[in-house]
């Protein structure tokens, strides 16, 4: 044994008679044992570098291309290959495992100061709980003595609430004045990053781990809104630093980051006055822009922190430059403190906080500038997120896609989301200008005749605009969602792209990448689109975010639009589907490119955003879609249903803003103009269907269950399924006390159970489905037909009803073993049985198929 050790160290191969494959136990043939010289194990690297597993053609072609190795058996050599793979496996397991154990200690050392953390609060709220027992048994002492703040409230909040006190006017001209504040800034930063200065709230779902993206918390009574995220990356503190003074490479609300001055200070840190512009979310709200301090320095224990506040005339300091249309808002204490671990990496300790002003927005909007899970979603944890995905593909584990490398692929996803936030915002000095209107203020249409200043000196824009002269026209609009997930309507956005685009729009928008012209197209009430293949690019590590190529197959619709059998592509970036993400923005945008797909291709992006705003118990319950401007002019109350219809709702409200971009040629600005507002129109109008739809499916018993449909063929169907089911099986399936069609529907809308029918067809496509049944396969009615049964199934449920099928077309019925489907979202479905039986109808005829999931759940 100690010998073969010996002998597997020192490049000594033992001949056996394992499988080709390298699988199962070696087994020794003649027990003879070679060494190799360093010569032939150099040869035999080189070709491991290349093939680590030869076939046997190959490993004779090595013998006879190296002659160092003719005296070298083929079959030892299949051994040397073996033991090869065998120590390669042995090395990156147990880099695996020194890597978990690292993570492991570091978070257990966090968690060590987190727990040290909440200790000091619970002493803290102990003493704050005394004291105020103390006041209400003492009335005379709560009267006279007006110090209370003062004792109840940390020194630094009662600083941040009377700022002006303690802090003379400071100018430019005096470094140690900006030296004072950037000091003050660093330790009341340090008390929220590992103190008790704010009152932190861990986010649900946020839960320390090797793998999680680390401990995420938001604030609880504080001024303004704070989000706290701590955790680990495998990148030094310097690299880190970088990373997170590139705001605009991740946080992509950022428009612009201009460092104005730079100070170095005395102890070797750098003070830097910056001036930072935002975009706002929405068409119906203004963008913020900060005038910040920002401090970096090193500390004793070999950290690294960036601090930054703005300064304010309560703070002291220079005043920043004032830009038309921005509102100005305020950064409190907030920074990075990035430690170095043990064995490489850092430990990252992140805190924003931030007054963005809510008060300057209309009433319904303030939510999206009050809420902490807000500002968590869109800064804090994308901070750590695209540290982590840098430090993951640095790694080089990570594939590429479509040949391209992560970084040119991350810089794709950055020009969507900028392209699509400067069409929302519409910034004049971008070359903006409104259009007058056509009397209805639901539509907003911005054009730009400066193109190139939008598009930028990198990108190839001659594509996108004729020698004769052209621009980019936007028609954007905002309204507010009840009872509507963000993540569940993009996703079905994504996948029913049908529901809501117009194929004329889309060949008009292809055409202007291409050297002939297209005209400006007349909208279609039910035009045909071909289907759409998604051919996926890249995802981020917790694919939260994932950019893909859409190809749309093209089909003409008549001898004159060729340009429609063309298929047709768009680069299309999809964010925020996570039900479970509190706070997060669910965002679709897209834009359509030419088959060349270069690096520096133009992009037009177009798209949906949709932000949720935390509930008021105290609003009237919706469960229509309203369109927001009349929100804001008759007030939040909106229109309520009988109160019988709303008092079981769960009040969730969101803000969907839907931009479009069309390029046009001068000539033609007036005819894409009335075209691009009239789609717009059209586009609100289905995703507003869409909307009611697929509301009430997704709320379980928080809403009444949606109405069934009321056709006379809804209720012929249902009483053929129920009679059909009665006749094969002997069982009656709809238990209903009256005999009348209409509990006939009623019974199967409302059943348990998932049912569904399907077309007798070669390619059978479902073709009606009960409440039950849609929330399995999450999608309605209306998008039904675009599922077929092949489609649900997976290689086990296929086999089984191809087993079953002649049974069923014979006997009438069939039951097929439980198993597991997919949803049209791609979700896995679980269910313990199916029955599947022929419908007939009143002549005896088979009509269709259906077939019933017997206690289905999502895995």
């Amino acid at each position: 044994m100690a010998a073969a050790m010996v002998a597997a160290v020192h490049g000594v191969g033992r001949q056996d008679r394992s499988s080709p494959g390298g699988g199962g136990a070696p087994q020794v043939d003649t027990g003879k044992y070679v060494r190799y010289t360093p010569e032939q194990v150099e040869a035999l690297e080189r070709v491991y570098g290349e093939c680590p597993k030869p076939s046997s053609l190959r490993r004779q072609q090595l013998i006879r291309e190296c002659p160092i190795l003719s005296n070298i058996e083929p079959k030892q050599i299949k051994v040397w290959f073996q033991n090869r793979r065998c120590r390669e496996k042995q090395r990156k397991e147990a880099s695996r495992l020194q890597t978990v154990n690292r993570k492991l200690t570091a978070m257990n050392k966090l968690l060590m100061e987190e727990n040290d953390r909440l200790q000091k609060q619970v002493s803290r709220l102990v003493y704050e709980n005394g004291y105020m027992r103390q006041q209400l048994h003492n009335p005379s002492v709560a009267t006279t003595d007006t110090s209370c703040e003062s004792v109840v409230t940390s020194g630094q909040h009662h600083q941040q609430q009377n700022p002006a006190a303690t802090r003379p006017q400071r100018d430019a001209n005096n470094p140690a004045g900006l030296l004072a504040i950037a000091e003050e800034t660093l330790a009341e930063f340090l008390s929220k990053a590992t103190g008790t200065a704010v009152d932190w709230v861990q986010m649900v779902g946020m839960k320390p781990g090797p793998d999680s993206i680390g401990i995420i918390a938001v604030s609880h009574n504080c001024s303004g809104v704070a989000a706290r995220a701590c955790g680990l990356v495998s990148l030094e503190p310097t690299k880190v630093a970088e990373i997170l003074k590139d705001r605009p490479s991740w946080y992509r609300d950022c428009r612009c980051v201009d460092v104005l001055h730079v100070i170095p200070t005395g102890n070797g840190g750098t003070i830097e006055l910056i001036y930072m512009q935002t975009y706002a979310p929405t068409t119906l709200a203004a963008p913020r822009d900060f005038w910040i301090l920002r401090y970096t320095s090193g500390l004793e224990d070999g950290s690294l922190v960036i601090c930054e506040r703005s300064l304010t005339q309560s703070t002291g300091g220079p005043s920043g430059p004032n830009t038309p249309n921005f509102v100005r808002a305020e950064v409190l204490p907030s920074g990075y403190l990035i430690r170095p671990c043990e064995g490489g990496g850092s430990m990252i300790h992140i805190v924003d906080h931030v007054d963005l002003d809510a008060w300057s927005v209309p009433e319904v909007l303030r939510p999206l500038y009050e809420s902490p899970k807000i500002l968590a979603q869109k800064m804090t944890i994308a901070a750590l997120r695209h540290i982590r995905q840098i430090a993951h593909e640095s790694s080089g584990e990570m594939p590429y896609g479509g040949g391209r490398q992560p970084a040119v692929l991350r810089t794709f996803s950055q020009r969507l989301s900028r392209g699509f936030n400067d069409a929302v915002n519409g910034f004049p000095d971008d070359g903006w200008s409104l259009m007058s209107s056509d009397g209805a203020e639901d539509v907003t249409i911005a054009f730009n005749s400066s193109p190139n200043k939008l598009v930028g000196s990198h990108v190839n824009s001659s594509q996108l605009f004729s020698a004769i002269g052209g621009g980019i026209l936007c028609a954007k609009a905002s309204m507010l969602l009840q009872n509507v997930p963000p993540a569940l309507l993009v996703r079905f956005l994504r996948e029913h792209r049908s529901e809501w685009a117009d194929p004329g729009v889309d060949a008009y928008s292809a055409a202007a990448l291409r050297a002939s012209p297209y005209a400006v197209p007349g909208l279609r009430a039910g035009g045909f689109m071909g289907s759409q293949v998604i051919l996926p690019l890249a995802h981020t590590l917790e694919h939260e975010e994932f950019l893909e190529v859409i190809r749309l197959e093209g089909h003409s619709l008549c001898h004159d639009e060729v340009v429609l059998s063309r298929d047709m592509y768009l680069l299309q970036l999809c964010s925020g589907v996570d039900e479970n993400a509190a706070g997060a923005c669910a965002q679709l945008v897209f834009a359509p490119i030419d088959e060349s797909f270069a690096d520096d291709a133009p992009l037009l992006p177009s798209g949906f955003r949709v932000i949720p705003l935390d509930g008021k118990t105290d609003a009237p319950s919706v469960t229509r879609t309203l369109d927001l401007a009349s929100t804001l002019e008759v007030g939040s109350g909106g229109t309520t249903r009988a109160s019988s219809d709303t008092s079981s709702t769960c009040n969730t409200r969101s803000v969907l803003t839907i931009a479009f971009q069309f390029s046009y040629e001068n000539h033609l600005r007036e005819s894409v103009a009335a075209m691009a507002r009239q789609y717009v129109r059209t586009v609100v109008a289905s995703v507003q269907r869409v909307a009611m739809a697929i509301a009430p499916s997704r709320l379980g018993g928080q809403i009444e269950t949606k109405n069934p449909p009321g056709s006379p063929e809804a209720h012929t169907l249902a009483r053929w399924i129920g009679r059909s089911y009665r006749f094969h099986t002997g069982a009656d399936l709809l238990r209903t006390d009256s005999q009348s069609m209409d509990s006939s529907l009623k019974a199967m809308w409302q059943h348990s159970d998932s049912i569904m029918c399907c077309s007798l067809k070669a390619a059978p496509v479902f073709t009606f489905a009960n409440q039950a049944g849609l929330d399995m396969l999450e999608t309605t009615l209306i998008a039904l037909q675009d599922i077929s049964l092949e489609k649900i199934l997976d290689d086990d449920g296929r086999k089984a009803l191809c087993t079953e099928f002649p049974k069923i077309m014979q006997q009438g019925f069939a039951y097929l073993p439980g198993g597991v489907c997919v949803s049209s979202m791609g979700r896995p479905v679980s269910y313990e049985q199916a029955v599947a039986w022929k419908v007939l109808s009143d002549d005896d005829t088979p009509h269709c198929l259906a077939f019933m999931f017997v206690n289905w759940s999502f895995v």
